[in-house]
Order: structure tokens, then sequence, then C-alpha cells
């Protein structure tokens, strides 16, 4: 018998299921699958134990089976990405003993197989109007717009999309949206819905809020009827119940190629990191700095940043090498630079793993010296070279740019110019605000408001390719820096695919025999 764990952060396992018993057999082939949610964002750690269960315990229940009655043969560990990113989505495990222990002993191997269930290929469509809003706005009417986010273990919330921004309406309808079983989990899951009156400055107001399921809404729908939202009130269980209401005017239910699909059929996501060496960070030798490398071993800003979404993309990405820029710094020849290699190697920008580009990011800032001003142009344009030239060889690679930073921009024009134009390319930005700086024009480029970037001769972006995430509001405990930036990467990814119609490069709708893992 095989069973399933779950590693968490805290070390500790949680148990996701277990297989049947297969009797007097030294090569068994389980049928019963495990079903694990698979979480883009994070690095899921599964622990997979076998055990020898003792004869007389053959007819009873796997789940009410105690382990310590039962002979441990031997364990074996992967990253959930590690499975989904093989082409045959299977991956064959060497048993050690437990904790690793064990010696030369062979315990054998673990074959285990990732299949994702149909349904997690289904999506739903979903058009909202709202009638009877509150009016926010002194001189006009609310500007509103729906934020979706669901519900998670530890009592938050994630958001998983929003619709765009409708001016100066307290009867909006806005543009169907489209909900992948990947991003609300199960058609009964409790999804939040928020209604804000959107502001400039990012400090949109809450118009009122509701719970729903997908189950629901669809109700809703077919029954059109609507649903009040409420204010939530200090005072728990008393909540303002609002004369606005949400209606669903449109559903329906659409099988769509997931991420997983193009994942485990070829298609890579190709990292690359670029980071601010502007002067308002602070000098580097001393511990106020945003840029101070800590002698015990505490990550810094920029540090926590490049490891939480290195580690998770680079499992995505074959060779591991990473191109690794630095921007507003003077380098070594005298000169302010805004895309120079953080290696210091004039003619190669790739650095090996995590781990290189850490080193080359400490060795850059004992030889750059910061400056300024920060300009983000350049290494937006040198990522969209690199992106547009994959164009040409082979078109299964989609990249990430992170970029971290301290400031504000001095080439908004400039930067916007790079993002339209990097629009129709497969490239996303991710965007990582350190320090204490007022970051109002990163939410002008993440396009949150639902208004995609406009370049200066008046061309509009083809999609949103930026997202971005205040370190302070990830250093406060809300959210980690990779589930809030990771959480809309693979709807990007998505969204050039089925925009550019590409398909997965293999796709085999039949179920593979005898598989072990069911991925949700």
């Amino acid at each position: 018998m095989v069973i399933v764990y779950l590693k968490k952060n805290d070390g500790k396992l949680e148990e996701l299921g277990r297989t049947e018993v297969i009797l007097n057999n030294l090569n068994p082939v389980w049928i019963q699958k495990v079903s694990v949610a698979y979480q883009f964002e994070m690095v899921q750690n599964l622990i997979f134990h076998v055990y020898d269960v003792d004869t007389q315990y053959h007819n009873v229940p796997v789940k009410t089976l105690k382990l310590k009655d039962q002979e441990f043969l031997g364990e074996g560990s992967c990253v959930l990405s590690e499975i989904v990113t093989k082409q045959n989505r299977s991956l064959t495990l060497t048993l050690k003993g437990k904790n690793g222990h064990g010696g030369l002993r062979n315990f054998g191997t673990l074959t285990v197989h990732a299949e994702e269930t149909i349904a997690s290929r289904s999506a739903v469509e979903i058009k909202f109007r709202c009638a009877h809003l509150d009016n926010k706005d002194l001189f006009s009417k609310s500007d509103p717009f729906l934020r979706i986010s669901r519900t998670v273990e530890t009592g938050g919330s994630i958001p998983i999309c929003k619709t765009e921004v409708v001016d100066n309406n307290l009867n909006p309808t806005w543009k169907p949206l489209c909900l992948s079983m990947q991003q609300f989990g199960s058609k009964d899951n409790p999804l939040v819905i928020e209604c804000f009156d959107f502001n400039s400055d990012g400090n949109h107001i809450l118009i009122g809020k509701l719970q729903k399921s997908i189950a629901d809404l669809e109700k809703l729908f077919k029954e059109k009827s609507g649903v009040n939202f409420f204010i939530p009130s200090s005072r728990a269980g008393h909540e303002k119940v609002l004369k606005g209401q949400l209606f669903v005017d449109q559903f329906c239910e659409k099988e769509q190629f997931s991420f997983v699909d193009y994942i485990s059929s070829g298609f890579e996501l190709n990292f690359m990191v670029a980071v601010d060496f502007t002067g308002s960070n602070g000098d580097p030798r001393k511990p106020e700095s945003l840029h101070y490398i800590d002698p015990y071993g505490r990550l810094n800003s920029y540090q926590q940043a490049i490891t939480e979404v290195g580690q998770v993309i680079q499992f995505y990405d074959a060779d591991k090498s990473f191109p690794a820029w630095g921007f507003g710094g003077r380098t070594a020849n005298g000169t302010v630079s805004h895309c120079f290699n953080l290696n210091g190697n004039a003619s190669e920008s790739e650095v090996v793993g995590v781990e290189g580009i850490m080193a080359a990011y400490a060795n850059a800032l004992r030889n750059v010296a910061l400056s300024g001003p920060t300009l983000f142009g350049q290494v937006v344009n040198r990522a969209a070279e690199i992106a547009a030239r994959s164009l040409s060889s082979n078109n299964n690679k989609y990249y990430v740019l992170l970029i971290i930073t301290d400031g504000i921009l001095t080439d908004l024009q400039e930067t916007k110019d790079a993002l339209v134009r990097a629009s129709n390319l497969p490239l996303s930005i991710l965007i990582v605000g350190v320090g204490n700086a007022d970051f109002k024009q990163m939410e002008i480029l993440d396009a949150d408001n639902g208004q995609r970037l406009e370049s200066s001769t008046g061309r509009i972006a083809t999609r949103d390719i930026v997202q971005f995430v205040p370190m302070r509001d990830v250093q406060s405990g809300q959210i980690s820096v990779v589930q809030g930036l990771l959480e809309e990467l693979p709807g990007q990814f998505l969204s050039y695919m089925r925009s550019m119609d590409i398909k997965p490069l293999t796709f085999n709708a039949a179920a593979q025999a005898s598989p072990a893992l069911e991925i949700l």
C-alpha cells in the first residue's frame, strides 16, 4: 500500500490519500488514485510511504489501518511540478529508508503518474451585472469593478480575477469573465465577490461584498434573480444588507486546454530577473540598506523575491539557465547602465539556477556602484528581444521577467511603450516593489483598473502582461510574495496561447493506464 503526503511549510505531513492493498506482489500496479489540488504558485513537496500490510488486515478498510502495525518498505519524495513537466507525466523515484536512512540497501522504485481530472479542463464564462449600487463619489457616480477571490485554508482569500472598470455607473454590466476550474477549485467552493469603486491612487473603496459558489451563480442565472451585497460590520455576525444587487446575465460551461496540458506536452517557462541598483536603495554596506547582505544569512527583500519566485519557476525550465540583469548602476567602466549583466560577463547574461542568480547579485553589489535614475525600458526591451527571437526558432517557450525595484520610475511613458510592444509576445512581467516608496505608477503598469496600457502612439496593449506586488504587503503577512505574484501567471500564459491559437504539442485525451496520482 502507498500513502501520499503533502509536506507543509512547517515540515508537518498532511495525508492526502492511500492506495488499495495489493496482495503478495513485489511489482504492484495500484488502481486507486489519490487526488491532489495542483497550485502553480507553490512548491508542493510530495512524500510517498510504501507499507507491507500484514495478512490479518487485508479485509480492513485502508483508511482505518494503523501504520504502526504495518511494515515500512521505503519512502520517495518529489515536487508535484517535477511530475507535471514530464511529457508522459510519469516520474520514477528511488525508494529510501525512513528519513533517507538505509545506506546502500535497495528499497526498489516507485513510479508516479499524474493525470488531470477531466473536470479541471472545464471553465465557466459568466457575465455579471449590478443594479442600484451605492454611490461612493461626491461629484459623480461610482466607477465600479468586481474582484473575485477564492477562500484558502488559513481563512483568508486570494484574488483570482477582476472585471474591467465601468465609469460613472451605478447599474453596470461587465464583459464576460472566464473562470477555469484551476482557479475556483470546485463548483461548490465558496467565492468572495467584492464590488469596489475604482480610485486611480489604488485606494479602491468597497461598495459591497457577498459570498457565492459557482453552483450558486449558475442558479442565479437560471432563476434570473439577483442577490444583495452586504457591508461587513465590526460586530461579528452583524452585516448591513445593501439595496445593491448582483445578477448573472450569462453562464456557460466550456472545455479548454489547461496549463498542465501545455506544460506536460513540452512547453517551458523561462525565468529572467532584473535588479534595481539605484542609489535610493542605500549603501549596501549599511544594515538599513535594502541591498544589505546579512552575514547571518537573513535574506534581504531582493534575495527573498529572487528565491521565492525562482524556486517555483525553475521546475518549468529545462536547462535552468536564467538571464540576470541589473539597472541604474555605475559599472566598472564608469558609465551608468540601465541593463547590465549581473555576473559581470560582458557577452553572457545567463547564470545557472537560483543559486547562480544569488551569487551574481552578491558579486554585482561588490563591483557596481549604486546610481540612477530608475528606468525599466531597456530591461523590458531586452526581455522582449529574447522572447521575439524564440518565436522564429520554436514557439514552445514562454518568458517570465521578474523586476525588483525600490523606486519611482523616471521613464513611465517609455516603459508603457515597451510593455505595449511586448504584449503580443510570449512574455509576462512580475514586479516586486521593495521599501516604502510610492508605487502608484506600478498600479498603472499592472492595469488592474481593467484599462489596458496605451502607448504614446495610441496603440493599445494586446493583453495585460504585468503583475505587481509591494513587498510591504507581503511582509505584513497578508499574502506570500509568490502567491501574490504567480497566481495570475498560468492565466496570462493561457491568454497568450489562446489568442495565438497555439495548441499543446501533443494532446492525448485518452487516460493512461494505472495512474497513481490524480491532479485537480
